[in-house]
This record gives structure tokens, C-alpha cells and sequence, in this order.
């Protein structure tokens, strides 16, 4: 075996010096003049000193700089005004490839080390002194103090400490609660960018802070994002109970932020990111109110009564005066089928002066939304859309033939479930057509009538009896009149759909003067009819497809038995077929509290637990 090579030991070859001092001192000037008044062309600065230092060769005038990265006419411009100034104070001849006399020596980093080293440097520096050569650890990520992602961390981490809490939050709720936690808005972008505080949830979801799951979204707190939230809620309770805050950004004790970390801004890091996020944040320009912040959000202490009501602040809101009444026809109602009738009802509302808008909605084929009044943008050809929160109340028409198909192909009972789920407290059933006219239909005018009666006695909807579309158009104009001025001089507060129970269902008596609604957006995509649905759902469905087993019932049962598995062990525990057979008969439903009966708990069970095919 040769004997081995002594090893050869090279040497690091020295890097000349910037041929370009003087551009680079002027360019770090101008960068570290741009840092102290906290423009972001600091960073525009950064990039060019980093493309000259990696230039070899001297440059004789600015506009030969334009061939590197990130020059461009404004910072050519610049260096050509310093470089006349400087051969008016030092002579035509004066040598621009070396510093003056005094001037600190030129370095080779690309954060210009000795002229004007930065932050991330200097730390880099004194990890080094410490610590040996090793690369500099990660940096922890920590929102900027009063961002998005600061209050939304804040606000989960306040909710999971409340006992009894669920542990999660919905979007609109969330946003509301973190509202007053944040400078900029969660719904309305600045002017001039297309991102709001909400953006920065991708962000947290990305660096694993906070969890987003099932539909509609619910947000919670990882153990990663508990702990820094933790932290944050200890140094925001020292900053209240020190002096007086001096609104300096929050320092976690032990960690060390970069340039970059520290001015973590309520942005996600990827585009595509941000621009998803943006989409799916509802657009609205809010109206400031008398006692609201900045950022028009409404401060529900100073609303009356906002205690006795037990209403949670919602952060969103529409004064009186600031909005108007629309009617919204659903587009099936104006096209396909009887195109002359549909037709008719239109030019029926259009000569009574009734403000309306046809589009598509996903139940109910008749509503009102207020609309806010956003003052058109000079320059643009459309004015901005407003806010739209939908009023409480909802009517799906029917005329007698189509009363008898939807009985017939089980949508009747169907579209009154959906009703009573879509959120709005006051459905109507408008009926179109007399007795008459149910003479040549397949079902027998008792039964139609029977239906008519149910719908308002048993299921609780207000029926409204017309003859013809001339009397449907004058009662939609009349309820639009009616609305227009019920609503005139109230505040409007948006809320989640999730809180409805939150808020009290009497306002309109007690003389409230403000209400929650929901938003159309919010509204419409949660009656989408065949969305993703929860198990619980689709156990509700399969119930009421037994014959007897209505709404309510099939309701009352999922009060006890809230999933098939959970039915299923209950019958499991009984001891004989007879207890069994009797287990949902005491179920009590409805307004009355009647029992189920025996009848009907047996149908169910001969359903859930018969061992091949039903007889």
C-alpha cells in the first residue's frame, strides 16, 4: 500500500476590496436613512449594496450601475446627484475608486459589514464571539405586537381559559373577538392593499401555531401556539400592570429576533396564500360609528342595553340611515318554466317601485337584505359593493301544483327542514292559487289544505294566502314598505350564524334600538343544499325518511341520541326486545311535549337493528 500524500493545506484567497466605495457609502446612507424613518425602501437599498459588492469592476458614473440586479433609475438618479456634489466639493479630478481621508474602510459582505452593519449582522457577530463557529440557531416566529396573528393568538388562548369553553372558535366569531386586540381590520383591506388582518391566519396555520378544521372552519390552538400565546397574554398582563405602556413590540424573555422576524407584519409568506385567504375574507367598507375606533369597529359597550341583551360585541356594524332595503328574488323565479308569468311578477314589482335585485339563492326564494349605501370611487366605473346583512325574514312561494309535486317527491317536507335551519327567524310560506285550481291535481284538495294548515300550526311558519301573481307582487311590495320602515332607525350588528342563540328573538317588541343579522354571504353558503354534511346530519335525514317521523321528532331523538353508534349501544344496554322496542317511545317533542309513542320507537327500531332485509 503507497504510503498516503501529505495533506496540502490551501489558504483562503483575500477578496479585493469594493472597487466602488463611494457608491457603496452613499448606498448605505441612504439605506440606513430609509431604516430610521421606517420606509420599506430600506430594503430595495439592501439589494442593491448586496449586487455591488459582488461587482468586480470599477464604475466610472452611476448609469453604468444600471446593468446590476436591483438598480434602477431612481437609485442611478440618486448616486449620479451625490457624485456631481462630490466633484463640486472636491474637484472634477477628484478620485472616486477610494474613499476620503477618515472615511471607514469598504468591506466585502453583502450587509456592507464595516460601513453600516446591520442588526442581523451584529448578532451573527456576537453568536460567533459566544459560541464557536456553529451556524446561528432558528429564530422562534413571533407575531409583531397589536398584527393579526398577535390578536388572534391572544383571543383563543383568553377563550380556552374560560371554563366550559368548546375548546374553538368560528371565523366571524373569532374575528370580533380579536378585533379590538388589532390596529387594522379583520373584513376591510387598507387603502391601496388587498390584505387584511385575517391574512395572517395562514401564517399561523403554516408554522403550526393553529389548527383549521371542519366546515363551517373552527379554529383552535396547537400546544406550540398555546404556549407562545401564554406568553404573550403574561408580557401583555406586565405591560398593564407596569406604568404606562410605552407601545414597544413584544420581547419574549431568552429570545432574539432577526431584522426579518421582528417586523413580522399581519401578511402570510406565500402569495398564493394571501391571495386564497383574501378571497374567502368578505369584502365591506364599515361605517365608523359615534364611539367606534379607527378601524370601524363598533364598541358594544357603548350601545344601549348591550348588557341586558347578553349579546357578544361583533366588531361590525351599520348605522342608521347608512344602508337601504332590497328585495332579492331568487333567479328560478324569473326563469324556465311559465317564462310569461315569471315575467309578470317582475314587471309587477318594477311598476309598484319596489327596489329589487334577481340572484341566485340557495333556499327560500324570496328575502330582504340591508345593503350599505358605499359612495361611488371617482376613476372607476362601478362603485364599490357594501356590506349586505340579511333581515329575518324569508318566504318560499308555492302555487297548488307545485305544493302537490314537491308533497308527492318529498321536497315539501325537505325545504321546510332547510327553513327552520338557514339561520332566519321568520319564514313565510306564500300559497298562490285558491281551491279551485287544485281540482285537476293528482292529490285531493283535503290533503293540499291538510298541508297548508300543518305548515303553519304543527311547524310553526307564517302562510299567507294570494290568488294570483298580481296579489304575490303587491303583498312582496307591501312587506318591503313594511321593512324599509321597521329597520330605518336601528342599528345593524352582523353576527355568526353560529351565535343566533345569543341573541334574544323579541327585539322588534321590546324596542331595541339595534339587532344582529347575519351576512348574505355567510347566509347563503350555509343552505347550500348538498354541502358536506356532519354525521349528525345525515342521521337527522335518514330518521325522516320513515313515515311519521317529522322534523321535530327526528330533532328530539338527536337531543338523546345524537349519532347511530350512539342509538345502536343504547339498544345494546336493554335487557329484553321488549324494552327495546319501548326505548324512544317517552321521547318528548314539540311545543306540547308529547310522547314519541310506542308506534313510532318501534318503526325505529325494526329499522336500526332487523338482521337482513325488511319485510
Amino acid at each position: 500500500m503507497p504510503g498516503s500524500e501529505p495533506v496540502r493545506l490551501g489558504r483562503k484567497r483575500v477578496l479585493p476590496a469594493c472597487p466602488n466605495p463611494l457608491f457603496l457609502k452613499w448606498l448605505t446612507e441612504l439605506r440606513d436613512e430609509a431604516k430610521e424613518r421606517g420606509l420599506k425602501i430600506q430594503y430595495t437599498y439592501q439589494k442593491a449594496i448586496s449586487s455591488l459588492n459582488k461587482y468586480p469592476l470599477p464604475l466610472q458614473n452611476a448609469k453604468e450601475a444600471k446593468i446590476l440586479q436591483n438598480f434602477g433609475d431612481g437609485i442611478c438618479k440618486l448616486l449620479d446627484e451625490k457624485l456631481q456634489r462630490y466633484y463640486r466639493e472636491n474637484g472634477a479630478n477628484a478620485p472616486i475608486h477610494c474613499l476620503p481621508k477618515g472615511g471607514p474602510a469598504p468591506g466585502r459582505s453583502d450587509n456592507s459589514s464595516n460601513l453600516a452593519p446591520s442588526k442581523k449582522s451584529n448578532a451573527a457577530g456576537d453568536g460567533k464571539e459566544r459560541g464557536g463557529g456553529g451556524g446561528r440557531k432558528k429564530r422562534e416566529y413571533v407575531p409583531q405586537k397589536r398584527s393579526g396573528g398577535y390578536a388572534v393568538l391572544l383571543t383563543l388562548y383568553r377563550q380556552s381559559q374560560i371554563p366550559g369553553s368548546k375548546g374553538y372558535m368560528f371565523k366571524l366569531e373569532l374575528q370580533a373577538e380579536a378585533q379590538h386586540l388589532c390596529d387594522k381590520s379583520f373584513t376591510v383591506p387598507d387603502l391601496g392593499s388587498k390584505y387584511t388582518a385575517w391574512s395572517s391566519v395562514s401564517t399561523l396555520i403554516q408554522k403550526n401555531l393553529m389548527i383549521k378544521t371542519h366546515s363551517p372552519a373552527r379554529f383552535s390552538l396547537t400546544e406550540e401556539g398555546l404556549a407562545l400565546a401564554e406568553r404573550l397574554a403574561s408580557v401583555e398582563q406586565e405591560t398593564k400592570d407596569g406604568p404606562e405602556g410605552d407601545g414597544k413590540e413584544v420581547r419574549i424573555e431568552g429570545e432574539e429576533l432577526d431584522e426579518d422576524e421582528e417586523r413580522v407584519v399581519d401578511l402570510t409568506e406565500s402569495g398564493e396564500d394571501e391571495e386564497e385567504c383574501q378571497r374567502l375574507t368578505e369584502k365591506a367598507a364599515f361605517v365608523t360609528a359615534p364611539g367606534s375606533d379607527e378601524d370601524g369597529r363598533c364598541s358594544l359597550g357603548k350601545l344601549p342595553n348591550a348588557q341586558a341583551t347578553g349579546r357578544k360585541p361583533s366588531g361590525e356594524c351599520l348605522l342608521p340611515g347608512t344602508y337601504e332595503i332590497i328585495l332579492c328574488v331568487d333567479f328560478i323565479e324569473t326563469t324556465g318554466g311559465s317564462h310569461h308569468r315569471k315575467q309578470e311578477l317582475v314587471k309587477e314589482l318594477q311598476r309598484n317601485g319596489v327596489h329589487f335585485d334577481i340572484r341566485k339563492l340557495n333556499v327560500g326564494d324570496f328575502l330582504w337584505v340591508a345593503r350599505e349605501k358605499v359612495p361611488p370611487v371617482p376613476g372607476q366605473l362601478r362603485a364599490p359593493t357594501g356590506r349586505e346583512l340579511v333581515l329575518d325574514y324569508i318566504i318560499e312561494r308555492k302555487r297548488m301544483d307545485d305544493l302537490c309535486g314537491s308533497i308527492i317527491d318529498g321536497r315539501f317536507r325537505e325545504q321546510k327542514f332547510r327553513l327552520k335551519r338557514c339561520g332566519l327567524r321568520k319564514p313565510i310560506y306564500l300559497v298562490e292559487g285558491s281551491g279551485t285550481a287544485a281540482s285537476h291535481l293528482s292529490l285531493p284538495e283535503t290533503t293540499l289544505q291538510q298541508a297548508i294548515v300543518n305548515t303553519q300550526v304543527v311547524d310553526g311558519f307564517f302562510v299567507k294566502r294570494v290568488q294570483d301573481v298580481r296579489e304575490s307582487a303587491a303583498y312582496l311590495t307591501v312587506m318591503t314598505r313594511y321593512l324599509a320602515q321597521l329597520y330605518q332607525n336601528r342599528m345593524l350588528i352582523c353576527r355568526s350564524r353560529e351565535l343566533e342563540g345569543d341573541v334574544r328573538s323579541d327585539e322588534e317588541e321590546q324596542g331595541v334600538p339595534f339587532c344582529s343579522l347575519i351576512s348574505f354571504a355567510e347566509f347563503n353558503h350555509g343552505a347550500v343544499k348538498n354541502k358536506c354534511q356532519t354525521v349528525r346530519e345525515v342521521f337527522a335525514r335518514q330518521l325522516m325518511q320513515i313515515s311519521g317521523l317529522s322534523g321535530d321528532k327526528a330533532a328530539a331523538i338527536l337531543e338523546k341520541y345524537s349519532t347511530p353508534h350512539s342509538l345502536l349501544t343504547a339498544y345494546e344496554r336493554c335487557a329484553s326486545e321488549a324494552e327495546k322496542e319501548k326505548l324512544l317511545s317517552c321521547i318528548r317533542y314539540g311545543k306540547l311535549k308529547r310522547n314519541l309513542g310506542p308506534a313510532l320507537s318501534r318503526t325505529v327500531y325494526q329499522l336500526y337493528c332487523t338482521q337482513g332485509t325488511l319485510s
